[in-house]
């Protein structure tokens, strides 16, 4: 599926009441999402591929890698709103967006959703403290996963 056509689909989908569409076209399959209850006005569509890659999460020494200690933690889980690869920076040699301990105000950008050649910025949707990141930088991420604990 040639970038124009999907940009199309993206603008059909942003500009209409639907909040989910799936196309097939011989073996590629395409799902685009956006969910309207956890994403502020200005976030960027949900775009992702239909057959997502199992996640396997490693512990690092600076990050929480347990998901589900975070969400028993007190605290605010921001999650990952499309399926991509997870990147703490804007660039190679540019310093990370957010790091534990860090205060933060909601629509502040905490890192960056790579999902088919898309940069997506991920925004707080709180105010308060960096208390975990949960995802290693270039790691692969899923709809929903917990990406940060804000407290």
């Amino acid at each position: 599926m040639d970038l124009r056509k999907l940009k199309t689909l993206i603008e059909l989908v942003q500009n209409s009441g639907i909040s989910e569409l799936e196309i097939s076209e011989g073996e590629e399959k395409i799902r685009i999402a956006k969910n309207i209850t956890s994403l502020p006005a200005a976030a960027p569509l949900a775009v992702a591929p239909s057959t997502a890659p199992l996640i396997a999460v490693s512990p690092a020494p600076t990050f929480s890698a347990d998901p589900a200690a975070a969400e028993e933690s007190t605290g605010h889980t921001v999650k990952s709103p499309m399926v991509g690869t997870f990147y703490r920076a804007g660039g190679p040699d540019a310093p990370p967006f957010v790091e534990i301990g860090q205060m933060v105000t909601a629509g502040q950008t905490l890192c960056i959703v790579e999902a088919m050649k898309l940069m997506n910025e991920i925004e707080s949707d709180a105010t308060g403290t960096i208390k975990a990141i949960l995802v290693e930088n270039g790691q692969a991420v899923e709809f929903g996963q917990p990406l940060f604990l804000v407290g």
